[in-house]
């Protein structure tokens, strides 16, 4: 990336405490290049609230001229899957693409290679751990790095710690290891193996590689102290036996890191100039520190920086509740459209850069607050009101018969694309004899300043003319069959009245050329603010959070892309579902209502 460029994405930028700092280092030299990582554990789908951190991550290096790596944090193979790693990826190429796709990743790993020992002495000169990952890579088109490609210098860095009398083998089960812990307001007590013998915490570890124990039977602890007042600094867990298969590393392995141990030796690896986390890791920070402090490793040494997440208005982030919603059937999987996660962000119609926007305009803070739905929604009717084509469509149809134009007869008249942009230019819609209007733009009994259909009342079909309602035709049941109408056909574009004015302008769609369409009406999933401030959360559900309507579309919309984004006249933004729309049997999704509630 040019000075220049980085001088323009810096200038563009929002302000927050992270950027400052960075701005700090970069004014001082501290680094030679400013380097940010997101690194998400692949148990699950990413949603709104990694969104924030990964326009973070990637804006901090897109402004200083810097690189941002995703990492998948792989280090509990009972609970990881490809799927996940998969959808991660793709949900980050499409968030970032066309933005701060073209500097995603390192060429090579931190320019100290990873280390292995030699009769009990650490070398740091032999060749570094085997590291993925597509670097400088083309826009669209990235791979991530994995933690698990580091579990050899992992491990040789955990030997280090042992030999260094830093680290031991403990036998107490995990039941144990809870209550020796104790409490924030209560020392923890010391594991009967704390003082095990270097030796002997060395060929221990080594059989707990090799599979000799079984799960649980042992673990790899820090010596740090049990009295501290944080408790992560307890003599936490390094490593622990899973005699389960990696979805990355294969079976190579049956005893696997703590994530709080290999992520920041990663950092480390990769060369992380910054590395970013939400508040709930301030507690772990000297953990991380005195982890990477303790290996005597060579500096620079990466430094975490912490921030509060996304909270939202009527939405749940938590993955392991949203996965209970999938797993009950509460929702139809992880990119149902209602779900946070950007798999149904994506699928619901929501542009990326909508996303990107309000990830910018919240800002970046040390303070825990509740963000209104209402600024969410705002940026993404910012974003499609600009870019989002017009359209007409009638979800709860009601036939009109104009009954001064012949049968077969076809009025041609001129739709606009975007009144906001000429250049996008005009689409024909036919009048004709029939067509349809939406059910509540008629009502028979009307209320006061009722300015929609009526009896004896005009309005003007938009695009088209004035027409007045002259008759109701209704079942022997008293079912509404049709309303018969008038056209002012001289009230046309063209026409000698077309300027004479009526309070009501409606949309509508020919009868003869509409087509059919199933149309989803999402809502919020929740009906209470803060759905996860208890267990209760499915209390909560909202009962109407989706309807299904059979509609009318303007036969345009028979070649609608799946990546393309409408506003149905009056309705909102609507978008088609890439997963169910078939041609011949459309689905449309609505990605938002024109205002909020």
């Amino acid at each position: 990336m040019s000075a220049e460029n980085t001088a323009e994405n810096a200038s563009t930028a929002p302000t927050d405490f992270i950027r400052d700092i960075v701005a700090a280092d970069v004014a001082q030299k501290r680094y030679p290049k400013i380097i940010t990582r997101f690194p998400p554990e692949p148990n699950g789908y990413l949603h709104l609230g990694h969104a924030k951190s990964i326009c973070l991550n990637f804006g901090i290096a897109l402004e200083n001229g810097g690189v941002c790596n995703l990492r998948m944090d792989d280090t509990n193979p009972a609970k990881e899957e490809v799927e996940y790693v998969e959808a991660i990826t793709d949900d980050i190429n499409w968030l970032i693409s066309g933005w701060a796709d073209k500097r995603i990743g390192l060429t090579t790993p931190h320019a100290h290679p990873a280390p292995a020992t030699i009769d009990g002495k650490l070398d740091y000169h032999l060749p570094a751990a085997n590291i993925s990952g597509n670097a400088e890579s083309q826009p669209g088109a990235f791979s991530p790095f994995f933690a698990s490609d580091y579990f050899d210098a992992l491990y040789a860095y955990a030997e280090q710690l042992i030999l260094k009398g830093k680290a031991y083998v403990c036998d107490l089960s995990p039941e144990q290891t809870d209550e020796y812990r104790g409490a924030p307001d209560k020392p923890g007590k010391p594991s009967p193996w704390r003082d095990r013998t270097i030796e002997e915490s060395l060929d221990l570890f080594r059989r707990m590689k090799a599979g000799e124990f079984p799960d649980g039977a042992r673990t790899l602890r820090a010596r740090i102290d049990m009295a501290s007042p944080n408790v992560w600094l307890r003599d936490p867990l390094l490593y622990r036996i899973r005699h389960t298969a990696h979805h990355h590393a294969g079976d190579k392995w049956c005893v696997y890191p703590l994530y709080d141990y290999a992520h920041c030796i990663s950092d480390y690896i990769e060369g992380i100039t910054h590395s970013i986390c939400t508040l709930e890791f301030v507690a772990h920070r000297p953990l991380y520190d005195w982890i990477l402090e303790a290996l005597d490793l060579p500096r620079p040494l990466p430094h975490q920086y912490e921030f509060a997440k996304l909270n939202l208005a009527y939405t749940l982030f938590s993955k392991r509740r949203l996965m209970r919603l999938v797993k009950e059937n509460v929702v139809n999987g992880w990119d149902d459209p209602r779900m946070p996660t950007i798999a149904g962000i994506r699928r619901r119609g929501i542009p990326s850069a909508a996303i990107r926007n309000f990830a910018y305009n919240i800002g970046v803070t040390k303070y825990d607050s509740l963000t209104e739905l209402a600024v969410y929604e705002n940026a993404i009717r910012d974003e499609l009101n600009a870019t989002a084509h017009r359209r007409m469509a009638v979800l709860k149809p009601i036939k009109i018969v104009l009954t001064n134009i012949a049968p077969g007869e076809t009025i041609e008249c001129r739709a606009t694309n975007h009144p906001g942009n000429p250049d996008l230019g005009t689409r024909p819609v036919e009048l004709t004899r029939e067509v349809f209007i939406e059910a509540d733009d008629f009502a028979e009994v009307p209320p006061p300043k009722y300015f929609r259909l009526k009896p004896g009342g005009e309005v003007r079909l938009k695009y088209a003319c004035i027409i007045k309602l002259d008759e109701i035709i209704k079942d022997a049941d008293g079912r509404l069959v049709e309303l018969r109408c008038t056209a002012d056909l001289t009230t046309r574009a063209g026409q000698p009245n077309v300027n004479r004015k009526v309070k009501g302008t409606i949309h509508w769609v020919s009868a003869a050329s509409a087509i059919d369409a199933e149309v989803r009406l999402y809502d919020r999933l929740f009906t209470v603010p803060e759905p996860g401030a208890d267990d209760n959360y499915l209390d909560h559900l909202n009962p109407s959070s989706v309807e299904t309507v059979t509609a009318k579309l303007e036969p345009s919309l028979a070649d609608a892309a799946p990546d393309a984004r409408y506003q149905f006249e009056r309705l909102g933004y609507f978008t088609i579902d890439g997963k169910d729309s078939k041609p011949g049997a459309l689905v449309f999704n609505r990605t938002i209502t024109l205002k909020s509630k």
